[in-house]
């Protein structure tokens, strides 16, 4: 599903237009976008918790030469879902 079904089905359940339903969703995912950037932790009861995690740097290899790589250190957004949308 991609963002366009999304909000085609919303519209339906709400009976709201689409363009005031995509508007909004993405206002909502900007104001996501801007809290992760600014390190918050986001829960959403009986759904899940958004947070970034920093990823250390680390020493890789270059597949076809064997050259040693330094990568550095980087942010990592992360997802886990609460037990109420676990579905296995």
């Amino acid at each position: 599903m991609i963002k366009a079904d999304f909000v085609e089905k919303v519209a339906e359940r709400t009976g709201l237009t689409r363009i005031l339903v995509k508007s909004t969703i993405e206002s909502f995912l900007d104001c996501l976008r801007e809290a992760l950037e600014q390190g918050q932790r986001i829960e959403f009861r009986n759904f899940g918790v958004f947070q970034v995690k920093v990823r250390p740097p680390k020493v890789a290899r270059n597949p076809k030469t064997g050259e040693r790589v330094d990568v550095p250190q980087r942010k990592k957004v992360t997802f886990k879902p609460s037990r109420a949308l676990k579905l296995y």
